[in-house]
């Protein structure tokens, strides 16, 4: 089935990237509305403030994932939010925020998933749809790759390098699950670098970050004063970005997810050659074997998971 939150959740705090203070309203939506924000700061008809959480609404995604609709409305740092949906197993959501950017909190997801276990999730009478991975699907990009593979259920890893002495060649592999993900990858934060900070802020990013809300690595050492909560907690705080951007197909991904050296505009654009590979997967609800499969009718692939034309299949 699937689920949405039970109770109205409030959470504000400042945008990672602006530095401006951000009120967001978390609210329970129908069945198959999927997630999607409303920016209510905008002096516009909801339509046009109206921001789905899909891949193919993505724009920018230089540090955080930002989308935007068609009339120009946009909201960034949405991933830690989007991992926590994914790992709370919420279809949908409807997200009133009144400025541009999610709140960052402490940089990482558990903020989020303790406000949706207070509020709780309520079922709904409508199944739940899976995308399950048939072919392998990679995007290269130099030394960068992502794929995704087939896999009986949702695995996700990752490989990172960097040149510092506190974090070197990492890797880090999990079996997704709200627990797998509540107690191996939703504390995880968000880590820059102290050389890099002055580049960013002229760039109009990272003028909220501090030491409250992400990992900073100076010249040979950890800015922050009680260190790492793991010793590889970058590389799964890359994982717990993936879960999120991938959340963005528009329901959970049944397949094996690999990142080596991923960010945000990889994984975006693994979810786009995905959909343009038709033959790498299918729809499925849950409960469904592979026989009993929904596929979807690929026309108008690009405009996004609503205009799928889903036809069920008998089993042979």
């Amino acid at each position: 089935m699937q689920h949405t939150i039970a109770h109205p959740v409030e959470i504000t705090g400042i945008g990672l990237h602006s530095g401006e203070p951000v009120r967001m309203r978390v609210l329970p939506a129908a069945p198959d509305e999927g997630v999607y924000f409303i920016r209510t700061d905008l002096s516009s008809t909801e339509n046009d403030s109206r921001i789905p959480a899909l891949w193919h609404n993505v724009r920018d995604t230089m540090l955080c994932t930002e989308i935007v609709n068609a009339q120009g409305a946009k909201v960034g740092t949405i991933e830690h939010l989007m991992a926590a949906f994914r790992a709370c197993d919420i279809d949908n959501a409807r997200i009133e925020i009144d400025g541009p950017e999610v709140p960052i909190l402490d940089g990482s997801s558990l903020p989020f998933i303790l406000e949706i276990d207070r509020a709780g999730l309520r079922a709904q009478n409508r199944a739940r749809k899976f995308i399950r991975i048939l072919k392998t699907v990679t995007l290269v990009d130099g030394d960068k790759s992502v794929s995704l593979s087939p896999s009986a259920e949702s695995v996700f890893s990752a490989e990172i390098d960097f040149p510092h002495p506190c974090i070197g060649r990492q890797r880090y592999s999990v079996s997704l699950d709200r627990d797998s993900f509540y107690e191996e990858l939703a504390n995880c934060r968000t880590f820059g670098f102290e050389r890099e900070i002055e580049m960013l802020q002229a760039a109009g990013k990272a003028r909220g970050g501090s030491l409250d809300n992400a990992v900073v690595f100076g010249k040979d050492k950890i800015l922050n004063p009680d260190g790492l909560i793991r010793p590889d907690e970058p590389v799964r705080h890359k994982l717990l970005d993936a879960v999120g951007d991938l959340y963005m197909a528009g329901m959970p991904i049944l397949g094996a997810y690999h990142g080596i050296r991923g960010g945000h505009d990889m994984n975006n654009r693994l979810v786009h050659k995905l959909f343009e590979t038709r033959e790498a997967w299918y729809i499925t609800e849950s409960g469904c074997t592979e026989d009993d499969a929904i596929t979807a009718a690929c026309p108008g692939v690009s405009s996004g998971l609503d205009s799928f034309a889903c036809a069920q299949t008998s089993s042979p």
